[in-house]
Parts: structure tokens; C-alpha cells; sequence
């Protein structure tokens, strides 16, 4: 999948907890992601965010720094 796709669909998600504090955010979103995302679209936008994650929500960005390693137990 292009990066770019999965970077629209993390700031869609971002922007729906937007009213919430950061830290609730961010945990919604990750919640969001290990659920409804597969691991490839997972580890795709971690190596984005690791190559500087431009144009990403501060809150998605948050989300996919604390999501664990693709094949990690959850």
C-alpha cells in the first residue's frame, strides 16, 4: 500500500479523537490500528514514521511510536 494512502487514513482517524487530551488520542488511535489494520500496513507506517513521518498528525505519530513491533504479541 502507498504511504501516503496510510498516512491519509492515520490523520482521518486523528482527526476524529481530535477533541480528546493527547495521551487519550494517541491511545484511541493505536487501539484503532491493532485492530482494523493489517500487520504489513502496520509495519509500512512505522518505517514511515522511522524515515521522519512527514505530514503525519502529532497524535498519529504518537500512536504508531507506541504501537509494538509487527509479530510482537499484543
Amino acid at each position: 500500500m502507498d504511504s501516503s494512502r496510510l498516512v491519509m487514513m492515520a490523520n482521518q482517524i486523528a482527526a476524529f479523537h481530535r477533541r480528546k487530551p493527547p495521551e487519550e488520542a494517541a491511545a484511541e488511535i493505536k487501539r484503532h490500528i491493532l485492530r482494523f489494520w493489517e500487520p504489513r500496513m502496520r509495519a509500512e507506517i512505522a518505517a514511515f514514521v522511522a524515515d521522519g513521518g512527514e505530514g503525519l498528525d502529532p497524535n498519529a505519530r504518537a500512536a504508531i511510536l507506541a504501537l509494538p513491533p509487527v509479530g510482537a504479541a499484543v
